[in-house]
């Protein structure tokens, strides 16, 4: 059975992590709620980056939902390696059920592979 934890090493975790992505995006995929912007890195595994806007996304509860269903999407998902991913939440994603931002957030994975196979 395969891990799916979501270790240290599979998450952006300071700001020179977030700052080689916002500065040197290979590739980008958005939809009206999200936008993914995508490095390659030079290991074998992807990492992930969240940004979650007080401004766009009032309350703790619902940024914390959206940030636990991006995460637990992303640790689940086999679709590409040497990525170094982050996801920004755009206003309104707050009046989401949870099965239209998994569904929404899993085309955008299957979008980001495509293109990082290019």
């Amino acid at each position: 059975m395969a891990d799916h934890g979501f270790a240290k090493a599979s998450r952006l975790l300071n700001a020179s992590g977030f700052s080689a992505v916002f500065n040197n995006t290979h590739f980008k995929v958005s939809c009206r709620y999200f936008l993914v912007l995508a490095r390659r890195n030079e290991s074998s595994n992807s990492r992930l980056g969240l940004v979650v806007a007080k401004k766009n996304i009032p309350t703790a509860v619902q940024r914390n939902r959206i940030k636990r269903l991006i995460r637990d999407s992303f640790r689940r998902q086999e679709l590409f390696a040497g990525l170094d991913l982050v996801v920004l939440v755009r206003r309104g994603a707050d009046k989401l059920p949870n099965d239209a931002i998994s569904s929404k957030i899993a085309k955008l994975w299957q979008d980001a592979a495509s293109k990082s196979v290019r």
